[in-house]
């Protein structure tokens, strides 16, 4: 088929931007962000250093930063894999260019791809030389998850099996803006998620006993402003963002924002679902039941975040079921968007 190199490598890259978006939160739960401190070699190496003598010399030359070859391996395996990813966007795009002619092939979208996966190895870059700026490693995931989305709808659109989706009239006019402000409302959320993330905050609230919110006095540490300072932020005396540098408070009222964001994304987007399943498209009830089924999930891990203090593997799940619910909903607002009226 005309397309099929390129429909192969559209899946291939989105399974592998799923990939790195699990790979990312694992480096940064692990506390390996700067498991590397240089960029993009590790030591001014490719691998990680292996020998005594090249430990030696890595370690003569970071003096501030030991190696610790296994959050080095995590951070370095992360890269490989963006880098990969990267690679396979770029032939995306060419491909894309040369066949610009047609007009069933897209050519803005592996652009805007081309442009975004550029821009997200820059964050790559600026996280490590920031070192760990929080507004640097929130948009870095961000930027993760979109390319994530973009990755996925390309698939769809050079799927073989794409066709203009056969939906009333009345239910895409019902449903299309609840699924658009659910797409918004879960980008939210994820942004707040990192951003609680990269600040630390994660465990500031644990046990059964600080749900459904926080701890019994969270609202006399409630400071916003200050919380959600996204630039201006100090380092601390060590030069670096690792482990966090606001207060104890504020990390409270990050946490918090985070909890407060959970519970109304999962009334909105736990209704939008239920509203689907309700529908007589066999398509938008498919969609609709598995949103539930992920969105259930989510929040089990959430909740198994809080009452088992943020066990690893636990977090990690909570970051890749996120961008599972993402793509639900990005699927649903396709079939809307690409809908034909009956």
């Amino acid at each position: 088929m005309k397309f099929a190199a390129t429909r192969k490598l559209a899946l291939i890259a989105t399974v592998l931007a799923f990939v790195v978006i699990i790979l990312g939160a694992y480096t940064r739960l692990a506390d390996a962000g700067l498991g590397c401190p240089d960029w993009p070699g590790c030591y001014g190496h490719l691998l990680v250093p292996d020998t005594q003598e090249q430990i030696d010399a890595s370690n003569a030359l970071y003096q501030e930063r030991a190696l610790e070859k296994p959050k080095a391996w995590a951070e370095m395996v992360h890269r490989y894999f963006a880098g990969s990813l990267g690679l396979i966007i770029g032939a995306i795009a060419i491909m894309a260019w040369m066949q610009r002619r047609s007009k069933q092939h897209p050519v803005t979208l592996p652009t805007v791809l081309l442009i975004l996966v550029c821009f997200q190895a820059a964050l790559g870059m600026w996280t490590v030389t920031m070192k760990l700026n929080p507004s640097i490693v929130m948009l870095h995931l961000l930027g993760g998850f979109s390319t994530l989305a973009l990755c996925f709808i390309l698939s769809i659109r050079l799927s073989k099996a794409h066709q203009p989706f056969r939906i009333k009239k009345i239910t895409v006019q019902e449903l299309k803006p609840w699924a658009i402000t659910g797409l918004i409302v879960l980008v939210l959320q994820i942004a707040l998620g990192g951003w609680t993330s990269a600040n630390y905050a994660s465990q500031v609230c644990n046990g059964w006993g600080s749900l459904p919110v926080c701890q019994a006095d969270w609202m006399s540490y409630f400071n916003l402003s200050e919380a959600f300072k996204m630039w201006g932020l100090e380092p601390n005396a060590d030069g670096h963002f690792e482990f966090g540098v606001l207060t104890p408070e504020n990390r409270m009222t990050i946490h918090a924002m985070h909890r407060i964001g959970a519970i109304i994304t999962l009334a909105f987007i736990g209704w939008f679902a239920y509203r689907l399943k309700k529908d007589t498209n066999q398509l938008l009830v498919d969609l609709g039941s598995l949103m539930l089924i992920i969105l259930t999930i989510q929040v089990l891990l959430g909740i198994s975040n809080v009452v088992f203090g943020l066990p690893l593997v636990v977090a990690v799940a909570h970051n890749g079921v996120a961008a599972l619910l993402l793509l639900t909903l990005v699927a649903v607002n396709f079939v809307f968007w690409a809908h034909k009226r009956r």
